[in-house]
């Protein structure tokens, strides 16, 4: 059961993998749903979500967000499923207000992409927690992702969860069911972990220096909502869920900011 809403809301980093996440029982999915028994019901949920870049910065700012399948040879039953949370306009037009370091700019046509819905599908199941999406500005430079964590931080005092969605190590052309995890994304998984073990955002903001980082993070998508994370995250200790190496080359680690236990 979760605990009552007297301290200020985690945040949260998961490594999301397979959208059959959404639907399979396994050790990810145990997890999620784990961690959203162990900390306060949240008022609503602010989003970041690796499946959502644009050129710009937009928050989601529709009642009804549509249930995004942004995905391509999986099961029927994954594409019949919905997660219909409530939209929250008022805490988008909050965010808007908030963030100085960038313009954010409404938006009326993304929704929730499964970046966000298989995970809140195993946390939050009866959809009934008002859930607003924020876009990654693949334009920025990298640190700019940390200035607009940090500006989120004030919503943790009002209630609402913020979630980072993506993989620490993503190389989906490198991915091997049946092989042993490649050095480069153990290095570069260990790297993350001790980063934020040391609470080091410097080197975690240019992990292009780590010589694996040209391997596990071939692309920064997945990797910049672990900087928003880290920004929100305002000096609390990190605990770690999901501590394995996926398919070879993704990383699954979750890791929990303001957690009692």
């Amino acid at each position: 059961m979760n605990k009552s809403l007297n301290t200020r809301m985690p945040v949260i980093f998961i490594g999301h993998g397979s959208p059959e996440n959404a639907i399979e029982k396994n050790e990810f999915s145990d997890s999620w749903k784990n961690i959203a028994k162990n900390i306060p019901r949240p008022k609503a949920i602010i989003c970041i979500s690796a499946h959502w870049t644009s050129n710009e910065t937009k928050v989601t700012m529709m009642e009804n967000p549509k249930t995004i399948h942004d995905f391509y040879g999986f099961p029927k039953k994954l594409y019949d499923m919905q997660y219909p949370a409530p939209g929250s306009v008022n805490l988008a037009e909050s965010i808007i207000k908030t963030v100085k370091t960038v313009r954010v700019k409404p938006d009326l046509d993304w929704g929730l992409d499964h970046g966000t819905w298989s995970v809140l599908a195993n946390m939050y199941p009866d959809a009934n927690i008002p859930v607003v999406q924020l876009s990654l500005d693949e334009s920025l430079p990298i640190e700019k992702h940390l200035e607009i964590g940090e500006e989120l931080t004030k919503f943790r005092d009002e209630g609402v969860l913020i979630i980072g969605s993506g993989n620490a190590v993503h190389n989906l052309s490198a991915m091997n069911p049946s092989g042993k995890e490649y050095e480069w994304a153990v290095s570069f998984d260990k790297f993350v972990k001790e980063r934020l073990e040391e609470k080091d955002s410097k080197s975690l903001v240019e992990y292009k220096k780590k010589s694996s980082a040209r391997y596990a993070v071939p692309t920064n998508e997945h990797y910049l909502p672990l900087l928003y994370v880290l920004g929100v995250s305002n000096g609390d200790e990190p605990k770690f869920y999901c501590e394995k190496i996926f398919y070879a080359s993704l990383s699954m680690r979750c890791v929990v900011y303001g957690m009692d236990s």
